[in-house]
């Protein structure tokens, strides 16, 4: 590779929308599923290390917080290594680190030591994996890229389901440190899925490639390790104000359900049931999400989706908390599942839709880092609530508002902002003619004075090509020679 950036997704290329991509749609099932549920899957191991370390339910749960802190926080970090080596080379490099963290941590002699090895280490490696993978099916799916998102985002869910009988079962029988160490094993398929990422080449550029000698090969204009210039789309604003606000509230019902049903004086089985009664729903929930999103009628307005799908997981807050009884938990926890489900599927297909495939690496990493503060805060915040005030209805109904605000903020913005974004290229260029002609009356004298040796592109023709800025000036310049381009303006 050369170091080379061969994987960035050149213009000439079409995505395949098949062919290898399914490949590609496999490895990114398997990395979502790892990323978001090994966090969640680590916590059957916490009771043993509460006993082996001698310290309290908190010191544990750091565990889970350092992952998730891991895998959202450095977004632009793994888009700066992404827009330098590429998508495969760091996935693979994080599939070991993903796999060192574990290993280390089987050995771990201090909480401290697990913190820094399944939570610094693995964290930072399922990053290295997670964001590559979505960049590579955003290239490879264009038509069907609703659905692929999707399909990849039902990884999460499935894997849950897996991993944590799982993680009891290697409790059982290997005890903590035989489970960290075999899960330790288990995420060097993270490798086998980063070597599935095979950069999308042109014919053309292949040919290109192999005719051009070294010297211009060399000339070549490097990319932009991290683009800030997605800030200046005020689309990709909302998005991420929306996005940020919603994470507050979205992860607070699945930590604080199972703890609602023991309040009720449900027994532990039972409560725990409902994980495995939201998981199966959501399960279902992202590919059908994704299929409907790609359908021509709803594509065009995906954001409305998107935002519908907030709305209904805010909604479900609101009504969940009224919950008083089992059967209203297990209620709570189908809708919850569908809502969860879709607003799984759709984030990042809104996000790509957005910022478009060139600047999504940058877009995503951004995106991620500014979620991990609201992923820092949104469940303390709540525990700090439940407190106060020992009432589980006012965490749902927190939880509630705060998502719902996001589904009125992307709406809102979508309609008075985005919308009309697409009228603007006319207008400016309507008000730089409009500039250009308005300062040629005002120096009329001046410019009958200017240099009349050049002449702009296109004059021969009785035509303007562009009104570019220095065209602009050069039609400024032209003085009595010019005389009739307010016509052609």
């Amino acid at each position: 590779m050369g170091g080379a950036v061969v994987d960035d997704g050149p213009p000439g290329v079409k995505a395949p929308d098949g062919g290898w991509g399914w490949a590609v749609l496999a490895g990114c099932f398997v990395i979502t599923g790892f990323s978001y549920a090994f966090p969640k899957a680590v916590s059957v191991f916490f009771k043993e290390l509460i006993r082996e370390f001698d310290v309290g339910y908190s010191d544990t749960a750091w565990i889970s917080s350092i992952l998730l802190a891991m895998l959202y926080g450095t977004g632009p970090l793994c888009s700066v290594l992404v827009n330098r080596f590429g998508c495969r080379p760091v996935m693979m490099v994080g599939g070991l680190f993903a796999s060192l963290g574990m290993i280390l941590a089987s050995f771990a002699t201090s909480i401290i030591h697990i913190y820094l090895c399944a939570g610094v280490i693995t964290g930072l490696g399922l990053a290295l994996n997670f964001q590559p993978s979505l960049i590579m099916l955003n290239r490879y799916f264009s038509l069907k890229r609703p659905l692929a998102n999707g399909l990849a985002a039902a990884g999460s869910p499935v894997a849950l389901c897996c991993l944590s009988p799982l993680g009891q079962v290697l409790q059982y029988h290997y005890g903590w440190r035989g489970g960290f160490l075999i899960l330790g094993g288990m995420l060097l398929n993270c490798c086998a899925c980063g070597a599935l990422m095979r950069p999308l080449i042109s014919k053309k550029a292949e040919e290109l490639e192999e005719s051009a000698p070294p010297a211009a090969t060399e000339e070549t204009p490097k990319k932009k390790l991290l683009d800030f210039s997605v800030f200046k789309d005020r689309g990709f604003l909302i998005y991420t104000t929306a996005a940020s606000i919603m994470v507050l509230g979205l992860f607070v019902p699945p930590v604080f359900v199972v703890s609602y049903a023991k309040n009720l004086q449900y027994e532990d089985t039972k409560s725990a049931l409902l994980l495995t009664i939201l998981g199966f729903v959501d399960m279902f929930a992202r590919p059908l999400s994704g299929l409907i999103a790609g359908m021509k009628c709803v594509r065009p307005r995906c954001v409305y989706l998107f935002a519908f799908a907030i709305l209904f997981n805010g909604c479900t807050d609101l009504i969940g908390s009224q919950a008083t009884d089992y059967s209203g938990l297990v209620v709570f926890c189908i809708f919850f599942g569908m809502s969860y489900g879709m607003v799984g599927a759709l984030q990042f297909e809104v996000l790509m839709a957005i910022v478009g495939t060139e600047k999504f690496s940058s877009a995503i990493g951004l995106v991620l880092l500014m979620e991990a503060i609201a992923v820092l805060l949104g469940p303390p915040g709540a525990g700090r609530l439940l407190d106060a005030t020992h009432q589980y209805m006012y965490v749902f109904l927190l939880a509630g508002c705060e998502v719902t605000l996001s589904a009125v903020v992307i709406s809102m913005g979508n309609f008075f902002c985005i919308r009309k974004k697409q009228e603007e290229p006319d207008v400016n260029v309507e008000m730089a003619a409009t500039a250009s002609e308005m300062e040629r009356l005002n120096h009329g004298d001046e410019g009958q004075e200017a240099d009349k040796g050049e002449m702009p592109r296109g004059k021969e023709n009785g035509t303007v090509d562009a009104v570019a800025p220095g065209e602009v000036m050069m039609i400024k310049e032209m003085g009595e020679e010019g005389g009739d381009e307010n016509k052609m303006l």
